[in-house]
């Protein structure tokens, strides 16, 4: 046999040496918190507050838009602004609906954009 074939056994790592710095440190296992600490909360809504106040700003713009609907077809009856505002009236009820299914951040979005399209509808569309 020669010296190739033999395994030979890695020398020990010596107590008095230190470890590289490039070395990966030891694994140390988490220590858990004391029972008697207190539990940080996370901020910001939770998922059903953020759908109820979907569903509220969204209802609260809806009565809104028909109050709106009725002061403008009191000053000019015109189909447009029916369509307008009928428009952004069912897409309030769209978001209500999204909201309660859970899509709360696609509500939010569509509500905003649908909005924003109604007001310039309205400066730009109506007389």
């Amino acid at each position: 046999m020669t010296a190739s074939d033999q395994e030979t056994p890695a020398p020990a790592p010596r107590a008095d040496v230190p470890p590289p710095a490039d070395a990966p440190a030891p694994a140390v296992a988490p220590v858990p918190p004391p029972a008697d600490a207190p539990v940080a909360q996370p901020e910001g809504l939770t998922p059903r507050q953020a759908r109820v106040l979907r569903i509220a700003v969204a209802s609260v713009v809806l009565v809104v838009l028909g109050a709106v609907l009725a002061v403008r077809l009191a000053s000019r009856t015109s189909v447009l602004v029916v369509g307008v505002y009928g428009l952004a009236m069912i897409l309030c009820g769209v978001v209500i609906e999204l909201s309660r299914h859970g899509r709360t951040r696609l509500g939010t979005y569509l509500l905003g954009a649908g909005l924003v399209a109604a007001l310039a509808a309205d400066w730009l569309l109506l007389p």
